[in-house]
């Protein structure tokens, strides 16, 4: 049987195993290791096996995936994003669907001092859906905002995504974490307009909230100084060279305990369950690192990048219309797969072909696949941020039915399609300001 074969059926051989739930990571290490111990041999497999998974863990570059992890835990059980939420709601609740849009800007937010989706589709639903529910706002447009605000979550740096492909692919993290600030911000305005255009269709499911006056407004923004000021700390400090991304994620997780100690927000328990979930976490996402290395070795001895990229090369295809396939696959794969494990077992074999057969930038492609993905966490039948909203609901408004969460995402969705177009007609949206600052 030929590599490229082996190769092949050993993809299918995994696609089949993920349909039985088994966790992603295993199924690429077995997968990997048995392709190629059948391929090199089975002291060559036990190798490969034990120097990956060993140099995965013992990275000091990968350390900062469990500091942002943590620097996100720690925000999320000191309640920085009840303040954020609060201030958003102040600025913007009074309008027709106001608390919807006050949940996508505190999202976006949030995730400045998260960097993970579902820990902020948690945050805000925990603090927005009572809210959404007090004012009579309907289930679709208050547990939609919240699932698909909180994907915001993996655009705005510091994203555990983007890191997880800077590592992968050998970019600049700082210059990939400035190239989400300015797509996040477009991402939010379009999730605004979406719940403008909504509400003034169906009035009825986004009534107007409380009005404040000036003061009020001006005097919540006291509320967000901590996360702007530790944001500035870690992006600046990314920016001038003064620390590399591993100081910088140190520096974040020491800003927001600080705060959270000055402000007496962060109790013992909180401390130490914002430890347990960084250990958790942190191990997932490893393994997922270690299983993707693994999977990418054996694929490299069956050459299946290589024939795809020379396949791909030699088509009689517009570099666009290639990279709308790509695009495509990830929209599909989005569907069926975690975000992190889908960027992980695709990157070997996509960012070849779009790099160097096509010659786009790869900071721009980081963002737009971090974009498109990101769609991955509120549509069926995976959409973790769908089911975290699920969870957080029965709990908080006893209970919103799933089919009215997926209902109400259908309108964000077409708004991240019109983003995804917006920024591949405009690509300086995403590269405009690595360009300025590297």
């Amino acid at each position: 049987m030929s590599p490229t074969l082996v190769g092949i059926l050993g993809l299918l051989i995994m696609l089949a195993i993920f349909l039985t739930r088994m966790p992603v990571a295993y199924v690429m290490i077995l997968v990997g290791w048995v392709g190629f111990s059948s391929m090199i041999s089975v002291k060559g497999g036990l190798n490969l096996l034990s120097r990956n998974i060993y140099e995965t863990f013992s990275s000091y570059g990968l350390t900062t995936i469990p500091l942002f992890i943590l620097m996100g835990q720690l925000a999320f059980n000191s309640g920085i994003g009840k303040r954020l939420y609060a201030t958003a709601y102040k600025f913007l609740g009074s309008t027709r669907g106001g608390l919807a849009m006050a949940t996508v800007t505190a999202c976006t937010a949030f995730g400045a001092v998260c960097g993970s989706s579902p820990a902020t589709a948690a945050t805000m639903a925990t603090v927005g859906l009572p809210e959404m529910k007090r004012y009579r706002y309907a289930d679709e447009l208050s547990s939609g905002s919240v699932a698909s605000g909180g994907g915001l979550g993996m655009i705005m740096p510091p994203s555990v995504v983007l890191i997880v492909y800077g590592i992968l692919t050998e970019q600049s993290i700082g210059a990939l974490f400035v190239a989400g600030i300015l797509p996040a911000i477009v991402m939010t305005i379009l999730f605004i307009i979406t719940i403008f255009i909504h509400c003034r269709l169906y009035p009825d499911q986004g009534p107007p909230g409380e009005t404040f006056t000036w003061g009020e407004k001006f005097r919540s923004l006291t509320g967000m100084g901590d996360t702007v000021l530790v944001f500035i700390l870690v992006m600046a400090g990314l920016f001038f060279g003064f620390f590399t991304p591993t100081e910088a994620a140190a520096v974040g997780v020491f800003g927001v305990l600080a705060v959270s100690v000055v402000r007496r927000q962060l109790s013992w328990d909180g401390f130490v369950k914002s430890l347990y979930e960084t250990l958790r976490t942190s191990c997932m996402v490893m393994f997922l690192i270690a299983g993707a290395v693994v999977l990418g070795k054996f694929l490299a001895v069956t050459r299946i990048p290589y024939d795809i990229a020379a396949w791909v090369g030699d088509l009689d295809l517009p570099p666009f219309l290639i990279l709308a396939t790509v695009v495509g696959v990830y929209l599909l794969g989005g569907c069926i797969m975690d975000a992190l494990a889908l960027v992980m077992l695709t990157i070997p074999i996509f960012y070849p072909i779009v790099i160097t057969q096509l010659g786009y930038d790869p900071i721009w492609f980081g963002v737009i696949i971090v974009l498109v993905t990101q769609m991955g966490v509120i549509t069926p039948p995976v959409g973790i941020n769908v089911y975290v909203v699920y969870g957080v609901a029965q709990s908080a408004v006893g209970g919103i039915p799933l089919e009215a969460i997926f209902k109400g995402i259908i309108p964000f969705l077409i708004a991240i399609i019109a983003g995804t177009i917006l920024m591949t007609l405009f690509p300086q949206i995403i590269t405009w300001l690595p360009d300025l600052m590297y």
